[in-house]
């Protein structure tokens, strides 16, 4: 047996944090793109070829999310292209592509629309200045005179030219330095509904996952992972596992034990005859152990000085006619993605190519190359399409892995983890608590609010950021520290607790946990000063006029106040996140089982200036529905050390027969775009705990939601 002896968590993280310190890539060559065809590249993302056709590059990882669609259309729309006659592509990995508000190649924080917003437009213009002065040219005309519509430059008397026939001249001409964009108004493309152009492949078969990459001669991984970071290797037996027909390699890294074989059955049938044994040294992890330190993190946070996220006003109020208190608490998350992590590796020499569904090409190749020890210019990062990504796929394990087993084994090799492998591999949303405490004038409105809140960091887990001098990880506070509500005397802290699972992005990241914090608070508060929780929101939101405005056009779009079928209730909550701002109202009823079903959500979004609404629509219900899992039954519980869900029967998503009917309406806007691949998470589990309080009497101040609870009251 092959063997690599590291410090598992060491290792990511040294290879994570120095990946983001070195060049990525060499700038793509366009100008060997254009000589081996007649093409006009004037940049990195567009192509135009004399057939008139138009190809647009993505940068960014498809997930579902729809960038395939939507950067063409930021490009089509400056162009004044034909959407008929426009395709995608895939772009390598390459500096060209960095995402300017990350600063590298990747696909994260619902940052593309953002991001991509005004260069790809300035693009799109680009090419379309250099067209029309082509056409000028040649017309002996003033470009000022010209007008574009459709892949076409047309002249004051009607005389048109294609685009297709203008690339030779408009590739001699200079890039413009400030390109002019069209004003809003003028639009035809951006903000109009449009299918998306990778359904065709997606239904037809012919789209292609990373699970789907194949080379000629590669062999499939399946792997014996350690249980946890300091789980050390007790035993296996290796001559069980060579029995198995097809197997041909077995190769110890730091991550675990894998079994290379001939396709992916044989794999997984040696990974599991080799019995592995683990040592998971003494003090072995539990829930109860993770409550116990996020308690302790909490409390400590109460009482310091330092590790303060937000602090306005007094500590203390005396005048309160009313005070409150309640914890709250959240489980570890699994991201579940429907295409289980996996990789295709090749190390060829000093050359290493990768087949794989992920979010960070730009790390990848810095990773990689540590990895394989090659130059970054030496990995060629092939991004597939991905089955579910929701953050998960920007962690490197699987590529990290797949690259280490190639190089040992010096073959092709295809990484695949069975479900249970993906479940229990960590990269998990953080356990999160929280210890609230507020106060109530006479007239019923929130005069204090104290919130300490614990919970791993993420920013120290990831290899990749460094905790600020304060101590405060921004990710853990985030839609808490800055919550909307205009509440005069305010103290937000944070205690770090670190059980052990490595933590990392899930979708709508802090947001997620502390949106049902605060958003449940809220309705406890709303509900001691006797109040509408409607009401007792917006009167504090008089600073806050696009939070207002979602949640009047839900409620109103909701019928907020008229009456419902008997046993159903409504709950409502509001959160900003990523730029756009998402209001929900959810109706309930709850069974004399204590199952509670949600019938309606109907969500109110104000996400600026938008793309395609088709889109945006999509990505909302997507978000509740992935909100909605998490909320009814989301939990990673640890005992023994160990992780105890393993598949989708004991960590099961919302079905086809539970998903509610769900009505999107979007708020004309004309503010800077905001993602949307995330924003319509965070609103929906406090939405629908504060409908269950409405129907029951009962506050759920934990998730997922305990229908034994529910049933006993």
């Amino acid at each position: 047996m092959d063997r690599l002896q590291t410090t598992r968590r060491n290792f990511l993280k040294s290879s994570a944090g120095s990946a983001l310190l070195i060049g990525f890539a060499l700038p793509l060559s366009l100008k060997r793109v254009q000589a081996q065809t007649n093409t006009f590249a004037p940049n990195a993302w567009l192509r135009i070829t004399p057939d008139n056709r138009i190809t647009v590059i993505s940068g960014s990882a498809e997930m579902g999310q729809g960038v395939l669609t939507a950067l063409p259309m930021l490009v089509a729309e400056e162009l004044d292209a034909d959407w008929k006659l426009v395709s995608v592509e895939q772009a390598p990995a390459d500096a060209a592509y960095n995402n300017p508000m990350f600063g590298m190649q990747a696909t994260g924080g619902s940052t593309t629309i953002r991001a991509f917003w005004t260069p790809l437009r300035e693009a799109g213009a680009a090419a379309r200045e250099m067209l029309v002065a082509a056409a000028a040219a040649q017309w002996h005309l003033p470009a000022a005179q010209l007008r574009t519509e459709r892949s076409q430059v047309i002249a004051p008397n009607g005389k048109k030219l294609s685009y297709g026939a203008l690339v030779a001249a408009a590739s001699q001409l200079a890039l413009p330095a400030k390109p002019v964009l069209k004003a809003p108004k003028d639009f035809k493309i951006l903000g109009k509904p449009t299918r998306r152009l990778d359904t065709p492949a997606k239904v037809n078969g012919s789209a292609m996952f990373g699970i789907d990459a194949r080379v000629d001669g590669m062999l499939v991984a399946v792997m014996a992972r350690a249980p946890s970071p300091q789980a050390k290797l007790k035993s296996m037996d290796e001559a069980a596992a060579k029995a198995i027909k097809g197997v041909q390699k077995i190769i110890a890294i730091p991550n675990g034990v894998a079994v290379l074989a001939d396709g992916f059955w044989a794999a997984k049938k040696g990974r599991d005859a080799l019995a592995v044994q683990w040592d998971l040294g003494a003090d072995l992890l539990s829930s109860a152990k993770v409550t116990t330190m996020l308690t302790e993190a909490a409390t400590q946070a109460a009482g310091s000085s330092g590790a303060i996220a937000f602090k306005q006003g007094e500590a203390a109020v005396a005048d309160a006619a009313q005070r409150l208190s309640a914890s709250y608490e959240v489980p570890y998350l699994a991201h579940a993605c429907m295409e289980p992590m996996n990789c295709l590796a090749w190390v060829q020499g000093d050359n290493v190519t990768i087949w794989a569904g992920t979010q960070s090409q730009g790390p990848a190749q810095g990773i990689l190359s540590q990895v394989a020890q090659v130059t970054p210019a030496k990995v060629k990062v092939n991004t597939m399409l991905l089955g579910g990504g929701f953050g998960r796929r920007f962690a490197p394990d699987f590529t990290i892995d797949a690259t280490l087993l190639s190089k040992l084994s010096g073959s092709p090799v295809k990484l695949i983890y069975t479900r249970e492998d993906d479940m229990a591999a960590g990269y998990y949303r953080p356990a999160a608590l929280v210890q609230f405490n507020a106060a109530l004038d006479a007239k019923g409105q929130a005069t204090l609010l104290s919130a300490n809140v614990a919970a791993p960091s993420i920013m120290a887990g990831s290899g990749f950021m460094a905790l600020p001098a304060s101590g405060v990880d921004a990710m853990a506070v985030e839609g808490l520290a800055d919550h909307p509500y205009d509440i005069p005397n305010q103290r937000i802290a944070y205690g770090r607790a670190e059980p052990g699972p490595q933590v990392w992005f899930w979708r709508s990241v802090g947001s997620s946990q502390n949106t049902f914090f605060i958003e449940s608070f809220i309705d406890e508060l709303a509900h001691a000063a006797k109040a509408d929780p409607l009401q007792f929101r917006l009167a504090m939101l008089s600073k806050k006029p696009r939070h207002r405005a979602v949640l009047v056009a839900a409620a109103a779009k909701a019928g907020w106040g008229k009456p419902l079928p008997a046993g159903v209730k409504r709950g409502i909550a509001v959160a900003e996140s990523f730029g756009s701002y998402v209001a929900q109202v959810v109706e309930v009823s709850v069974a004399k089982d204590g199952k509670p079903r949600v019938h309606r959500v109907t969500a109110a979004v104000d996400c600026g200036m938008t793309v395609n609404p088709l889109t945006i629509a999509r990505q909302i219900e997507g978000a509740i529905c992935f909100g909605l899992t998490a909320a009814l039954y989301g939990k990673v519980s640890y005992k023994d050390g160990r992780v105890e869900q393993g598949n989708f029967h004991d960590y099961p998503v919302v079905r086809m027969n539970e998903m509610p009917k769900v009505e999107v309406h979007i708020l004309p806007s004309m503010e800077a775009p905001g993602g949307i691949g995330e924003p319509g998470t965070p609103p929906i589990a406090p939405a629908v705990t504060n409908a269950i309080f409405a129907a029951t009497g009962v506050r759920l101040r934990s998730l997922p939601i305990d229908s034994e609870a529910l049933k006993r009251a």
